[in-house]
């Protein structure tokens, strides 16, 4: 596999380790993707993060896909409707892009809290479903317990990117081979 793994402990006393992930191909964002499918369990959160173009969707394509949504089901972006909801192998899996609500309500605070609590995330993962969500900063807390894992994406190259991952499925990722 074309995937480059590095893993950074920081000794900053509240801090988490991040992993690094080259990805030099569509087909190596594949293959995290479907090793993140793997460590799911019902009621996760998975945050999707980076600047625009830079694979968010395409991150969640692949992971909906290895989590077992029919290749006959289309996976589209939620930027307009806010969020899709798949059938997957093991259960429900919400799809969400909070871009259009941090561009109306801001990029943090109490009105982006709001509008995202509105959209019931939480109360999807309470029921089992899992829960991804691209632009989240500033909604965190209201998408309920912390997510287990955070992939930030940025662009290295016209199909490369580099994905960092916080959270408690970082570290399983990182030492993770294929």
């Amino acid at each position: 596999m074309d995937t480059h793994i590095s893993t950074h402990i920081s000794t900053q006393p509240a801090a988490r380790a991040s992993t690094q992930v080259e990805l030099p191909t569509r087909l190596a964002t594949r293959a995290l993707a479907g090793r993140v499918a793997r460590r799911l369990v019902a009621g996760d959160l998975v945050l999707l993060e980076g600047e625009l173009g830079a694979g968010k969707t395409f991150f969640a394509r692949a992971l909906l896909r290895a989590l077992g949504v029919p290749a006959a089901r289309a996976i589209t972006s939620p930027t307009f409707i806010l969020v899709n909801e798949y059938e997957a192998t093991r259960g429900p899996v919400l799809h969400a892009d909070l871009y259009r609500l941090r561009e109306s309500a801001g990029e943090a605070g109490e009105a982006l809290a709001q509008e995202a609590a509105a959209l019931g995330l939480r109360e999807r993962r309470g029921e089992g479903a899992v829960v991804l969500v691209e632009w989240s900063r500033g909604a965190e807390e209201v998408l309920g317990p912390a997510a287990r894992l955070r992939v930030a994406l940025s662009i290295t190259g016209a199909h490369a990117r580099q994905a960092t991952l916080t959270g408690d499925l970082a570290a399983a990722l990182g030492d993770e081979r294929q």
